[in-house]
């Protein structure tokens, strides 16, 4: 059920994206499922490419204390776009610093978000 929450949320992230975000765009009549989807892609490009980004960025962000990851969230952000512009989700990302301005709405309204819902293993701490 979280899993399903937390992607009710990205997917709302993702509207405020493109309310905020001035290179970022849905055209479509039913933005609903275009949102939804690009929820779907957006998670799985950071379960899968966004790990292999930091680890082969791992310098970068030893460098500048962590504050690469910021540029590595929004390359996933962007990758994202252009998979889901394959696959047919009418999602544009103009540029790479829409991307990046798109990505810190997306991450901090997540995180945001996030905060109110308790994890499993929290949970299980709490019982013992």
């Amino acid at each position: 059920m979280k899993l399903v929450i937390r992607w009710a949320v990205i997917t709302l992230a993702l509207f405020a994206a493109v309310y905020f975000v001035p290179g970022i765009s849905v055209e479509d009549p039913n933005a609903w499922t275009v949102f939804a989807g690009m929820a779907l892609i957006l998670g799985l490009v950071n379960a899968f490419i966004r790990p292999i980004l930091k680890l082969l960025s791992c310098p970068f962000i030893l460098l500048t204390l962590g504050l690469f990851t910021v540029v590595i969230n929004g390359i996933s952000f962007l990758i994202a776009a252009h998979i889901a512009e394959a696959v047919g989700v009418n999602f544009y990302v103009r540029d790479f610093w829409s991307a990046l301005l798109g990505g810190l709405v997306v991450s901090i309204i997540s995180v945001f978000f996030n905060l109110f819902l308790k994890d499993d293993k929290e949970d299980r701490w709490e019982r013992n």
